[in-house]
């Protein structure tokens, strides 16, 4: 038991990280093979919905740090799949554009979704039911968490 009372397995968290990590290992093969991180898929991603945004746009989508944003565009710079430059309007932004070969790494991806449908033994409207319930969790969590402490 932990400290809450209930066994690990029961906890809402510990089933959300696991099936995390579950999706991360089944999504490794095709993202090796496109010589790309989890991370900087998620980068491509945003730029694959709507390509030319700033770091800080980005980050936003991802609900991350634009700190943690910067390394994963310059490590995507580096190996081709976007560019930088500064925002001509606004000098403390840096837009991030999609190469060609950016683009293109994009058709090697889309076999994520079969493999994650084909070793879910789910079907696509299942997890797409699934995917909108664990986003109204994750959007209601998060903005409880987000609200001042109450004492």
């Amino acid at each position: 038991m932990t400290d809450t009372g209930l066994p690990l397995d029961d906890h809402l968290c510990f089933a959300l990280y696991g099936a995390s990590m579950a999706i991360g290992r089944l999504y490794k093969p095709v993202l090796d093979e496109a010589g790309i991180t989890y991370p900087q898929y998620l980068v491509l991603g945003t730029l694959w919905e709507e390509d030319g945004l700033t770091i800080g746009t980005i980050a936003e989508r991802l609900a991350l740090e634009s700190s943690t944003i910067t390394p994963l565009v310059k490590r995507l710079e580096a190996a081709g799949l976007l560019t930088r430059q500064r925002n001509p309007r606004d000098e403390r932004q840096v837009l991030v554009t999609l190469t060609g070969e950016g683009r293109a790494v994009r058709s090697v991806t889309r076999r994520i979704g079969e493999r994650l449908v084909a070793a879910s033994a789910m079907s696509p409207e299942r997890l797409q039911a699934l995917n909108g319930e664990v986003r109204a969790l994750r959007d209601a969590v998060a903005a409880a968490a987000d609200q001042p402490r109450q004492r």
